[in-house]
């Protein structure tokens, strides 16, 4: 029995990433209760039918878009080239480099969707994302049971931790990338063992 999974119709991925660039253009100019089905499809040259083949509504498509991006978010921090850190003071470097180069790449559509405030569901996500990311790291962490400092609530942490990574990323991406993702991972991973 084979245990693939099913190829999707490149017909289909084409049609759905013009109609994903349309919703990226228009949400440079506009805020996203303005958007239409008949923008869209007149944006992305097809058929208004041809949404309707897709996604039911506009927030039926936004939360496509969101998974999709979790999932791709997911596949970066999770590849090989991230997990090859030596153990130490600086193992999440690689992992926050590989995120920060997938967003410069993909800068367009982060800059619309996370900097520009048009729309909350992809911050509300990429926050959840980052959020469980950091729940796993902190609950990996040991600390001595004569440790001297005042012990940190895991929920503290979380939010503390996942706020400000997604604040510096919409920050970058606001200022147009000043940095470079490998100096940006390094200043961040750097501020977070001070």
């Amino acid at each position: 029995m084979n245990n693939t999974t099913p190829r999707t119709d490149p017909r289909v991925l084409r049609t759905r990433e013009l109609l994903k660039n349309a919703v990226v253009e228009l949400m440079e100019e506009m805020n996203v209760q303005k958007i239409s089905v008949n923008r869209i499809a007149e944006r992305a040259k097809i058929n208004r039918v041809t949404f309707y083949l897709h996604y039911k509504d506009i927030p039926d498509m936004l939360e496509k878009m969101a998974d999709e991006m979790v999932e791709d978010i997911t596949k970066v921090v999770n590849s090989e080239d991230a997990g090859n850190s030596e153990p130490g003071e600086h193992e999440d470097w690689p992992v926050l480099e590989n995120l920060l180069k997938y967003i410069a790449a993909n800068a367009r559509f982060y800059k619309t969707v996370l900097a520009s405030r048009r729309s909350s569901i992809f911050s509300d996500r990429l926050f959840n994302l980052i959020a469980d990311m950091i729940a796993a790291r902190v609950e990996k962490k040991e600390r001595p049971a004569d440790a001297s400092t005042v012990a940190i609530q895991k929920d503290v942490a979380v939010w503390y931790g996942s706020a400000a990574l997604i604040g510096t990323i919409i920050a970058w991406l606001r200022n147009d990338m000043p940095y470079t993702p490998q100096y940006l991972a390094k200043q961040i991973t750097s501020l977070r063992h001070q």
